[in-house]
């Protein structure tokens, strides 16, 4: 449920401009001030799996996710929106590493393509999906109407893990690094903060300069940190393995895509196109079914065939399938954005859940904690990045003297043409590590 509410707000923007006064700039930070604080987090995660049982962090979740959805239905106020935007942050930071845990300690080697693509098929489906189901509430209803539907189903969901969720544990008492999730925290705040001035003042504007500078010191220290066995919250050794270095790379430029763009397509709809938002948000609607349909199917299919074919598949189909939306942006209509972006879902769902199956065969099962903590960490990094870089791209368009209709078209084809650049990365890595991988075999 918090991965659905994740995007459900994205299609409320013009009304939540509107209702609560504020800009683009300021109401994108519901999504992408979410997505910030789950990242911060999930980073914690690799501590927390080894610290306590799944059960009791699940019931931890889920009542942080209880809490944060009654208070953002009550919201009144930008203010009190985001306060339970944090406490739903918290809940789905925890519960997805939680989720990839139970599949990776109870599922056979054999068959976890499969099941890790059917969650995949979950984490993926539902951020599609919530624009569908947010606009479609916001348009009969209102916005607060989002949060209140939501409760029944996780008050069921919260029954439901009580009585189902055991695994064995074995508490390690390793300390917690309070000193690198500072650091952390820090550098992904001040790169969030850089990417929205950016979009609000410029890449000119000493705001953005300043900010982008601490970011970049603070990389510096956490670099340091780490080379001399400092940094204890995430474990980058993993990262040495350049297979599993350049796997995290494709996976997060997939999310940022994925993400991203589901942001775009509402925006693009309602500015330029002038749907409603339930329109706008059933637009992603098809491509949200079928990908989901395709995701324990491309499990299956990496269960026989291995990581190269439908990884490879997964990244040319989101070339092409950006390339289109960036040379046909003057002359989208709502059937042709549904058809590109049903190419560009079947193809994202291909290969994500595959880089992380992938990814977990290639460390020792004492590592796989950490490899689930550094892959989601990314993921949902790569979410609030890709909104946030997408959103300072059009809101810096919107600066100009232009109309809101042409300022968003414009702004939407710089950011297809961001997104055709780290399709043909990912291509090209695909490539390396399929070419790395035949070097080991030989």
């Amino acid at each position: 449920m918090g991965i659905l509410i994740e995007t459900s707000m994205n299609v409320t923007f013009p009304t939540l401009i509107k209702e609560l006064g504020v800009s683009l700039g300021t109401v994108q930070w519901v999504t992408t001030g979410y997505l910030l604080l789950v990242t911060i987090t999930m980073s914690t995660t690799s501590y927390l799996l080894k610290r306590f049982p799944a059960k009791k962090l699940f019931l931890f979740a889920i009542s942080c996710c209880l809490t944060g959805t009654i208070i953002c239905g009550l919201a009144d106020s930008f203010g009190v929106l985001m306060f339970g935007r944090a406490l739903q942050a918290i809940s789905t930071g925890i519960s997805t590493p939680l989720l990839f845990h139970l599949i990776f300690s109870l599922v056979p080697t054999q068959h976890l393509g499969f099941y890790t693509g059917f969650a995949s098929m979950i984490i993926s489906f539902a951020p599609a999906l919530g624009p569908t189901y947010g606009g479609t509430l916001n348009n009969f209803y209102s916005w607060h109407s989002i949060f209140w539907v939501a409760l029944p189903l996780i008050i069921i969901i919260m029954y439901s893990g009580y009585r189902t969720i055991e695994l064995p544990f074995k508490q390690q008492t390793k300390r917690f690094d309070f000193r690198g999730f500072t650091l952390l925290a820090g550098i992904l705040v001040a790169l969030s903060l850089a990417v929205n001035q950016a979009g609000q003042s410029g890449i000119a504007s000493w705001r953005f300069i300043t900010i982008l500078l601490i970011g970049l010191v603070l990389i510096g220290i956490l670099i340091v940190l780490n080379q001399h066995g400092q940094f204890n919250l995430l474990n980058l050794s993993i990262l040495k393995d350049r297979t599993i270095l350049l796997s995290s790379l494709v996976y997060f430029f997939l999310q940022f895509t994925n993400i991203g763009i589901s942001f775009v397509i509402p925006v693009l709809a309602q500015n330029t196109l002038k749907t409603t938002s339930m329109v706008a948000g059933l637009i992603l609607l098809p491509g949200s079914l079928l990908g989901a349909i395709v995701a324990p199917l491309a499990g299956r299919l990496y269960d026989r065939k291995g990581f190269f074919l439908p990884v490879l598949l997964s990244n040319l189909s989101l070339l092409l399938g950006t390339w289109l939306f960036y040379i046909l942006t003057d002359d989208l209509t709502v059937v042709l954005i549904t058809v590109i972006y049903v190419f560009l879902r079947v193809g994202f769902n291909l290969g994500f859940g595959n880089l992380l199956s992938d990814a977990s065969k290639q460390v020792t099962s004492e590592h796989k904690p950490d490899l689930n903590s550094l892959f989601n960490t990314l993921q949902q990094y790569a979410g609030s990045m890709g909104t946030g870089v997408l959103a300072a791209v059009i809101a810096d368009q919107e600066l100009q003297p232009q109309s809101l209709a042409i300022a968003t078209q414009t702004g939407s084809q710089r950011d297809f043409l961001v997104l055709v650049g780290l399709s043909c990365f990912n291509v090209i890595a695909v490539l390396m590590i399929q070419h790395w991988k035949q070097s080991v075999k030989n």
